[in-house]
């Protein structure tokens, strides 16, 4: 009988990954000490917190305590370190690519305003990649809850970075509030200025709203998108566009999509013929990162390493990291595969 392979050390790509989600849970509790900031028993005493998204009510609690993770950010040292320490953490986890999704509006107001704060997270990218050698990109995201004319002012936003760090635009936050087809302007904004059509959809609506995402905003990737299992025309559908799906596994069960992660319908993804990229989404909230993901999904539906290796591959594929970035991650994982395993 052998090991498996170590997950932290297959390349991989990261594509679901939000800005404040990424902190550190011992860098909330110092940054909170520093400016005396009460935080709440979930995110101390009770961290991970217990979490579920099945009604509106659960959301936002959901949704507190990250606003309440999201007010310790003060400084623009502390943006730099949170960036820092998200690229060190990924590189532990055999990042060898990072998205990092961000609404510039919700932090605007204490930094300078949006164009700053967006000049602020891609110089602390820079920096970050500077010393610890993983390439960052940043994905741009409205807010649902948000009026659609706000989306437009930062998918404008968006296009003035392309080429310049950013790579992408997306819709987050709660996906029963507002109507998403208002937002369809925003997105056409985006792709005009050649920048990937990644909203957040099948997550908390079914596969309904996955085709409102389809059809209204153009998605060519989802953020989440795992309820397109329900729908195998959809399936279809989405095999057919080549529209990768970034699965968030622990997340999934934590807000009360799946009641357990044997429940996350991976393997009924990848029979359908889809591009599936696992990602950490929140790890401050969720307690779980990149390669967490994938140990939990490995052990829930007994995947092989050769299945996990293509797991990897696809993140990479389902990325928009320069072409040998990719070329030089996937030589990586045959490396990786090839490794004899070591006896338990």
């Amino acid at each position: 009988m052998t090991e498996p392979r170590d997950l932290r050390r297959l390349p991989k790509a990261h594509l679901h990954l939000h800005f404040t989600g990424s902190m550190r849970h011992a860098t909330l509790l110092e940054l909170a000490e520093r400016d005396g900031i009460v935080l709440p028993d979930l995110l101390v005493s009770q961290w991970p917190p217990r979490l579920s998204a099945a009604d509106e009510k659960g959301w936002f609690r959901f949704q507190r305590l990250y606003d309440v993770a999201r007010s310790v950010l003060r400084t623009e040292e502390d943006v730099r370190r949170l960036v820092r320490e998200a690229a060190e953490d990924d590189v532990a986890d055999g990042s060898r690519w990072l998205e990092i999704q961000v609404d510039p509006s919700g932090y605007g107001a204490r930094f300078g305003g949006i164009t700053a704060f967006t000049d602020l997270v891609l110089d602390a990218t820079r920096e970050a990649t500077a010393l610890t050698g993983l390439p960052i990109a940043v994905v741009i995201a409205a807010n649902r809850t948000r009026h659609p004319l706000d989306a437009r002012t930062l998918a404008r936003l968006a296009a003035q970075y392309v080429d310049r760090g950013v790579v992408g635009f997306g819709l987050s936050n709660d996906e029963r509030r507002g109507r998403t087809e208002e937002f369809a302007g925003a997105f056409s904004i985006a792709e005009r200025a050649g920048l990937l059509l990644t909203p957040h959809g099948g997550e908390l609506r079914g596969p309904a709203h996955i085709r409102t995402c389809l059809d209204y905003l153009g998605a060519q990737r989802l953020g989440h998108g795992v309820r397109a299992a329900e729908d195998p025309a959809l399936l279809d559908r989405l095999a057919e566009a080549g529209v990768a799906l970034e699965v968030c596994p622990v997340s999934n069960v934590a807000l009360g999509v799946y009641t357990d992660l044997t429940s996350v319908p991976l393997p009924t993804l990848l029979d359908a013929g889809l591009t599936v990229a696992l990602g950490a989404d929140d790890p401050l909230l969720f307690g779980s990162r990149l390669a967490g993901q994938y140990a939990t999904m490995r052990a829930a539906h007994d995947l092989s390493d050769a299945s996990m290796a293509e797991l990897a591959r696809m993140s990479l594929r389902a990325s928009r990291a320069p072409a040998d970035v990719r070329a030089a991650a996937e030589a990586e994982i045959d490396l990786w595969l090839a490794r004899p395993r070591v006896p338990a």
